[in-house]
């Protein structure tokens, strides 16, 4: 399939409105991104016009978007475009939403913490621990990862 992806920079318009479904949670907020442009004959940045897209986040996305997001918040959304035409009242209107594939503070603006969100139980393979999607060997939540303990890597003492 050839979606149109699209990475935008912007702020949080509005607050994020998430319900359960059947399938999974959803999440949608307004999201304003405006155009700046350098002034050369006053020597200061000038806003330009600001465009407002909805933004789609499902599923994990959309749970995690709504416990971390508040309005005003500057952010940076990648994912699916989609512009939807519709008439209502007579009149014709266009809508452009993004269907989020990833969604995270711009850093550029300020700081965040990141905080790991809890993992639905999964079965344990019998050869071994159960992978991250990043790749990381990820061991029982109590102990903490797979090589590591209270001593240091790999059971030994600290310093070792």
């Amino acid at each position: 399939m050839n979606d149109t992806t699209v990475t935008l920079v912007g702020n949080v318009a509005t607050g994020v409105d998430y319900r359960e479904t059947g399938t999974g949670g959803v999440a949608r907020f307004r999201f304003a991104v405006t155009a700046r442009r350098w002034d050369r004959e006053r020597g200061l940045w000038a806003d330009g016009h600001t465009s407002f897209y909805t933004v789609w986040a499902w599923r994990q996305l959309g749970a995690n978007l709504a416990a971390s997001v508040a309005v005003g918040e500057p952010l940076v959304v990648h994912g699916r475009l989609k512009v939807r035409e519709e008439e209502r009242e007579g009149q014709r209107r266009t809508s452009v939403d993004i269907d989020a594939l990833a969604v995270g503070h711009d850093l550029t603006r300020g700081t965040s913490a990141f905080r790991r969100a809890p993992r639905a139980a999964t079965p344990k393979p019998a050869d071994g621990p159960v992978g991250d999607p990043m790749g990381d060997p990820v061991g029982d939540p109590a102990i903490g990862p797979v090589g590591v303990s209270a001593g240091g890597p790999l059971g030994g003492p600290l310093g070792d």
